[in-house]
């Protein structure tokens, strides 16, 4: 298991420290670290490690956000909650390529999009047939992506904030309410250090799978408009500008990105379980 998963890894590693472009093939051979070099210094390289940080960081602080507030509401007893869970965990279920075809047609779309229609109604109803009919992925292109995606991974907060809800002692909060605390109290002073750690789960998680994506910034802005994210750029290098050495190292690059997230996350992991014990 070992070999089947690390091979492809350590292959990429050889190929980066190789010049190998497939337009010049006279000049392949050992090229040290020409190719991390030129990553570091090619401005279209850092402008996406740019847009990787702020798409990352926007997307999962909303999702975060958004997912605390609906895990509140579904903690609560009402009728109907099975169903209501089981519709806003469905946009994680979605498959991603889906996901952006959803929004890019269903919901962006200039001419029959779902934002452009409710406009032509919201105006409809002041009696003007003149709405605006703004193309979103044109003018807003990297907030179009953001949306798309905080759609997707806000049910995944939720999941993980609704399990550390439903662990708390309640015997705590009630013996909180019956002392007189107020609702914000109980939040403030139990609910929410008790959530900490599944706050810094699910943050940590979500930046991991966020920083790979790579679907909704195909799909909905083919990587223009400064939409290109590491993996876009890893994408382009690769397929249209055909350097399979520079590809591989820029390909390392966003590994090394994913590992030190991950290493955070398995500590966070860690001390979760050990408190939990």
């Amino acid at each position: 298991m070992i070999v089947v998963t690390q091979l492809p890894f350590v292959g990429t590693l050889v190929i980066s420290f190789m010049r190998w472009n497939a337009l010049d093939p006279g000049n392949r051979g050992f090229g040290g670290l020409s190719n991390y070099t030129a990553a570091f210094e090619d401005p279209t390289l850092r402008s996406s490690i740019e847009t990787t940080v702020l798409l990352t960081a926007t997307v999962v602080l909303v999702s975060l956000l958004l997912g605390l507030v609906l895990a509140l509401l579904l903690d609560r007893r009402f009728r109907g909650r099975g169903i209501v869970r089981t519709m806003l965990i469905t946009p994680f279920l979605v498959v991603p390529a889906a996901s952006a075809l959803l929004w890019k047609h269903a919901i962006y779309n200039a001419s029959y999009g779902l934002l452009n229609g409710t406009l032509t109604w919201l105006w409809s109803l002041f009696g003007s047939a003149h709405a605006p009919q703004p193309d979103w992925l044109s003018t807003t292109p990297l907030l179009a992506v953001e949306a798309s995606l905080i759609w997707q991974w806000t049910p995944f907060m939720m999941l993980i904030l609704l399990a550390g809800l439903q662990s708390r002692p309640m015997d705590v909060v009630e013996a909180a309410r019956v002392d007189g605390a107020s609702t914000w109290q109980v939040f403030r002073y139990l609910t929410f250090p008790h959530l900490r750690r599944y706050l810094e789960l699910a943050s940590l998680l979500g930046s991991i799978y966020v920083v790979q994506n790579f679907d909704a910034v195909f799909t909905l802005t083919s990587g223009g408009l400064g939409t290109a994210n590491l993996p876009y750029a890893v994408y382009r290098t690769f397929y249209q500008g055909h350097d399979y050495g520079q590809a591989s190292a820029e390909g390392v690059l966003v590994v090394i990105c994913t590992i030190l997230l991950a290493t955070f996350a398995l500590r966070t992991v860690s001390s979760l379980l050990r408190e939990e014990s």
